[in-house]
């Protein structure tokens, strides 16, 4: 029987760093089955929200509930891939290693993967059109690949929910056309997808419900009503004009781009590669 709850509800959400609040008392919804973009300026807490969801970072108050259930250390039900900044990459492990990575929270502490998950990380780099790369050292992997091959990973833990922070960054536009093909392919068959995404110009034709969020949440839906030049203009503390392009609004939005947000380390993991907590 379908779970009729929201993929993700979190209620109060409170998160600072060094005392300094991050996110405000945060409430948001999501629905199960759909494709929703996180937008907003840099340092708006955009990824604190995915990894406050995770339980990466802490939080000063609020629930999560993650499929109707308090969610607390259990990851098993939201595949994430990190910002590719935030990772390794000279960490010698190949890319089937990384893959099978995602059948470690199944397996439990004392089962090492076998020849079942070897099989299914194999289909999961055939899914994402990373079969041949299998044994290639991650670091070797171009932008787009090194995406592919985290999808993979969130693809074989058979999660619900998919976090993906940036994932278009330094990705040229093939690459992240196919991608997002990939995504909608998953979104199909009724898996959640929770984007972190900064090019305003593409979120019509990649989602369908949208998240501004700057410290708090501005507006939270469906793309058509929740992304206006109004709602916009809240986010990002200011007109936005001289977009020069037709998002379907009287004063449609314009594509903004960000440099690089700051650092923000938190202890190791004992998971590698290592990904350290960073805000955008």
């Amino acid at each position: 029987m379908p779970n009729p709850n929201p993929a993700i509800a979190i209620r109060g959400l409170t998160v600072a760093y060094d005392s300094v609040p991050v996110l405000w008392n945060v409430d948001l919804t999501i629905e199960q089955g759909v494709m929703m973009g996180v937008v907003g300026p840099n340092g708006a807490g955009k990824s604190t929200l995915l990894k406050a969801v995770l339980g990466v970072v802490p939080k000063l108050a609020g629930e999560v509930e993650v499929l109707g259930k308090r969610f607390h250390s259990d990851r098993q039900q939201i595949g994430y891939v990190p910002q590719r900044t935030s990772v390794d990459w000279d960490f010698p492990t190949t890319v089937l290693d990384l893959v099978k990575m995602g059948t470690y929270g199944r397996l439990g502490w004392f089962r090492r993967p076998g020849a079942k998950e070897k099989h299914d990380a194999l289909a999961a780099l055939e899914r994402f059109e990373m079969r041949e790369f299998a044994d290639r050292q991650i670091g070797e992997l171009s932008g787009g690949q090194q995406q592919r091959a985290f999808l993979a990973r969130a693809y074989v833990q058979e999660a619900p929910i998919y976090f993906l922070d940036e994932p278009f960054a330094a990705v040229d536009a093939t690459t992240e056309k196919a991608i997002i093909r990939l995504l909608k392919d998953l979104r199909d068959e009724g898996k959640t997808i929770v984007i972190v995404h900064h090019d305003l110009t593409t979120i019509i034709d990649y989602f369908d419900a949208i998240t501004l969020v700057n410290k708090k949440i501005i507006s939270s839906g469906p793309v058509s009503t929740a992304f206006t030049s109004d709602l916009l203009n809240k986010t990002y503390g200011g007109p936005i004009k001289n977009c020069g392009i037709d998002c379907g609004f009287a004063q449609p939005p314009v594509q903004l781009r960000h440099s690089s947000p700051p650092r923000v380390t938190t202890p190791p993991t004992t998971t590698a590669p290592s990904v350290e907590a960073e805000d955008a």
